[in-house]
């Protein structure tokens, strides 16, 4: 979202909200924001809204414990690091491994860290605050996150820092999706909604508006 503010209807996945909205046949009005951490959207449990959209990954872990709307958005990895982190000039996995890591606990990018570039000793953070500050204070030379994450975070939350380079795909993330409590009635007619969005283009609309990056960034590719 844009200036902190998911009313706004600025950004991506504040325009998918109110374009599936429309869709569905409901007025911007209609649509409420209820704020929750990530770590309470990935648990199970109750849920105090229909859906949450926060760049969630799509994981067979997570699949038992909440349900998943169809796959909206397959964003790449990114590297993020300040410019004098050792991983700056990195072209394969293998010089990343050695760097000193940081992740969020609960997501797709410790994994990511762990098990595709292969490093061991990951300092773990409760929220992704907590892990772009220990990256600003020297304490973790780098660490990965969406694409988009990588785009906002670099423009508004941690402007000194880099996307050093995009990472090759991870077998185990099969994208992002709407997350609802499990066994909630309404993942049917979403999905029906969502299809018809992204055939019409909006989705690539979107991404073109919100989620372009620098085209020279580098891309690693294994």
């Amino acid at each position: 979202m844009l200036d902190d503010d998911p009313a706004g209807g600025e950004g991506f996945e504040n325009g998918l909200v109110y374009e599936l909205a429309a869709e569905l046949g409901f007025d911007a009005d209609d649509v409420e924001w209820v704020g929750q951490t990530f770590e309470e959207a990935i648990a199970p449990g109750t849920k105090p809204y229909d859906f949450a959209i926060q760049q969630i990954s799509v994981t067979e872990e997570r699949q038992e414990i909440v349900d998943f709307s169809m796959v909206y958005y397959q964003p790449d990895k990114a590297l993020l690091a300040l410019p004098d982190s050792p991983v700056v000039g990195a072209t394969t996995l293998a010089e990343l491994v050695d760097a000193n890591w940081g992740a969020t606990i609960g997501t797709t990018d410790l994994d990511y860290i762990e098990n595709i570039i292969g490093a061991d000793g990951v300092a773990v953070f409760d929220d992704q605050a907590t892990t772009f500050q220990a990256l600003l204070g020297g304490n973790i030379d780098a660490t990965v996150v969406a694409f988009p994450t990588a785009l906002f975070a670099t423009a508004v939350q941690i402007p000194e820092a880099d996307i050093v380079a995009s990472l090759p795909a991870d077998p185990n993330d099969t994208g992002h999706g709407l997350l609802f409590e499990q066994g909630n009635p309404l993942v049917d007619c979403i999905d029906q909604g969502l299809e018809r969005i992204i055939a019409r283009g909006v989705v690539d609309d979107l991404v073109s508006e919100y989620l372009i990056g620098d085209a020279d960034v580098v891309e690693i590719t294994g």
